[in-house]
């Protein structure tokens, strides 16, 4: 039987802070710029930054002069995000509860975190009652199901013949990953003048580490189901995603993976 989700993602990302620093986030900071653009911080924005991981999104909020509170459900994401901005207001917390009063808050963003959680609808009502009036929202999303980049160790996995496990839990936001159903739900959630924008870029990355990065360091679902496996099905797997990665091949070695989200942006 799957576990319940929420529980599940706090065992999955428990302890990968360091890996998660060298691989994803790299690929997801691709956002930060657009999605502070679209949330409207500025100098003194009051932002709260919902699942900082490491603290990039805080990072840049803070250079642009806004006063940054950030939650993480990670212990070690919350000592990691400190450590990289100093003075950041970061708190343990586990959405949908947070722990600030209503309309605190000018603006609210969070970069690929509804996608991670087991109840969006839920923890879109507990953000929106964090701002006040006149306060925006941005949140980014993986494009589902997920595809280029995101999709080799997956697909590697199912190609070396590995079932998809019945303890693991798929996320609830499958339904919501493209633009129609995203907006809605940020609609029946309350927001006004919702915005969707469909957004494509590449990470380019060396191929080695991101296999180490991501499927060894047990990083995300598809890490996870490949940490569970012997190492003779490991070594399937690998000359797997060997295989599919060369896809994505750059004359210098390295690769430039396809990557293809969704920037929601919308008023209180």
């Amino acid at each position: 039987m799957a576990k319940d989700f929420d529980l599940y993602g706090r065992e999955l990302w428990a302890g990968r802070a360091p890996a998660y620093e060298r691989g994803f986030a790299r690929m997801t900071r691709y956002l930060v710029g657009p999605l502070l653009d679209a949330a409207g911080v500025a100098d003194g924005t009051r932002l709260l930054d919902v699942g900082t991981g490491t603290g990039t999104v805080a990072a840049a909020a803070v250079a642009r002069g806004a006063k940054v509170s950030a939650i993480d459900a990670d212990p070690d994401m919350i000592a990691t995000a400190r450590g990289n901005v100093p003075g950041l207001d970061a708190r343990l917390a586990v959405l949908p509860d947070l722990p600030f009063e209503a309309g605190a808050f000018d603006a609210v963003a969070g970069n690929f975190v509804i996608n991670n959680v087991g109840r969006p609808e839920a923890v879109l009502a507990a953000l929106r009652r964090t701002l006040c009036p006149a306060g925006r929202i941005a949140l980014s999303c993986w494009v589902m199901p997920m595809s280029g980049g995101l999709a080799v160790v997956s697909k590697a996995t199912e190609a070396a013949g590995v079932p998809w496990p019945d303890d693991v839990p798929r996320s609830p936001f499958l339904d919501h990953g493209e633009p129609v159903a995203f907006r809605r739900l940020m609609v029946e959630a309350g927001f006004a003048d919702v915005a969707v924008e469909e957004v494509t870029w590449e990470h380019v990355t060396d191929p080695e580490e991101w296999w180490e990065t991501g499927a060894l360091a047990r990083v995300g679902t598809d890490g996870f189901i490949v940490g569970r496996q012997d190492a003779a099905t490991v070594r399937r797997i690998k000359a797997e995603y060997d295989r599919l990665i060369a896809a994505y091949a750059t004359p210098d070695g390295k690769v430039a993976l396809p990557a293809h989200a969704l920037l929601a942006s919308a008023a209180r």
